[in-house]
């Protein structure tokens, strides 16, 4: 399965350029952009894609060699035709974190459907940001998403290179068949709320051959997500990959059809995680599947968490998601605490269907006692080896 999908993958980026051969070629730097990493070219970058996305033939937009500043950007469809987007060279974002830390986006495609984005790197400097937010400041900005898809579908993303986002690296909202592939993401583990690749609202999205390094979930599946699929992620320093938070509003959309596999955790907070508020609603998390995984001195390999509360200001109630059908397969490694294995799950709405087959994990200090699995209104089943040994 692994390798037909790597192998899909170049397919389509082959058959793409087959498409766009010959293309209407729009080089940003014939509209007025300068790879200089001084001059702004916001204006040039949107006058390239109007006239890409206008063009009655396949069009390319071409980011050459070169640093190119950019300021907040909204590419905006629907165009008339498939887009190939090409960054040879670097995007960074201004050195003062406020010109793009008060909107909510840095680089937005929306309402774009049949792109393809190859290659480059985009580095939204957030170092600056993330100093404010951890002194408290009341001045410093919500800051902004890296690169999103709001509202797309059919998108094809390959290679992309992101450092130093203000806040989630790549968003996914309200969009579908989107396919991301040997992607680097990288921020200091220290750095707050910079998660890898966040989804919500979004159906059939798949996450392969990623390598993601940052200060919190390497991916996040939020409300309203369904038939995600991930494989092959290199997934640390991070807090893991996550299902949730959920339960942040009472209507809220479930999550379904989840699955992690053939994937390698290093020195995460968590290994794969369910999330969710203690408060009422009536949200669910149902067939997520969690195989073929290792963890290497990771804090919690296993946990599903319905009393989620980062900050200290608890709801102190019982959360309403129903998390239901989770398997876990083939997990194997070592944990940094003695709880490998924690189901904490809703006094209300007890989780079910939890499946565990062939799972060893050991503590990664060996001469004190041996994992141990903490299980709270959870209804568990075993098949194979499973150490430490479950309710």
């Amino acid at each position: 399965m692994a390798k037909f999908i790597t192998f899909l993958g170049k397919f389509l980026i082959f058959l793409i350029a087959v498409q766009l051969c010959p293309a209407a070629a729009y080089n940003v730097v014939s509209y007025g952009a300068r790879g200089d990493g001084k001059t702004d070219s916001t204006a040039a970058l949107l006058r390239t894609w109007r006239a890409a996305c206008n063009s009655a033939t396949p069009a390319s937009v071409s980011i050459p060699q070169g640093t190119f500043l950019v300021r907040s950007i909204s590419f905006t469809g629907p165009c008339r035709n498939r887009i190939h987007f090409e960054i040879s060279g670097t995007i960074v974002a201004p050195d003062n974190y406020n010109v793009i830390g008060n909107s909510e986006f840095w680089i937005l495609f929306y309402r774009v459907s049949r792109l393809t984005v190859i290659g480059g790197t985009i580095d939204a400097k957030g170092s600056n940001l993330w100093s404010c937010r951890r002194g408290r400041y009341n001045s410093c900005p919500f800051g902004a998403r890296s690169i999103s898809f709001q509202s797309c579908s059919n998108i094809l993303v390959y290679g992309l290179k992101s450092f130093n986002s203000q806040r989630v690296h790549i968003g996914i909202n309200q969009s579908s068949n989107i396919n991301l592939q040997n992607l680097r993401i990288t921020a200091p583990s220290g750095s707050p709320n910079t998660d890898g690749i966040h989804i919500e609202s979004s159906r059939g999205v798949t996450i392969t051959s990623s390598t993601i390094r940052t200060g919190d979930d390497c991916i996040s599946v939020g409300p309203g997500a369904m038939n995600i699929w991930m494989e092959h992620i290199g997934c640390g320093p991070g807090h893991g990959i996550s299902v949730g938070s959920l339960g942040n509003s009472y209507n809220e959309q479930g999550v379904q059809n989840v699955t992690v596999t053939n994937s390698v955790f290093t020195k995460t907070q968590n290994g794969v995680r369910v999330k969710s508020w203690a408060r009422p609603g009536g949200g669910y998390a149902k067939n997520l599947v969690f195989r073929n995984l290792f963890m290497r001195n990771v804090g919690n390999p296993i946990i599903i968490d319905q009393e989620y509360c980062p900050d200290n200001q608890c709801p102190h109630q019982s959360s309403g998601v129903k998390v239901s059908q989770v398997t876990y397969r083939n997990i194997k490694g070592t944990s940094s605490t003695q709880a490998a294995i924690t189901f904490r799950c809703s006094s209300t709405n007890p989780c079910s269907g939890i499946k565990l087959q062939d799972i060893r994990l050991t503590y990664i200090n060996t001469l004190r006692s041996p994992t141990l699995a903490y299980c709270q209104n959870a209804q568990v089943s075993r098949s194979g080896s499973v150490f430490p040994r479950s309710c």
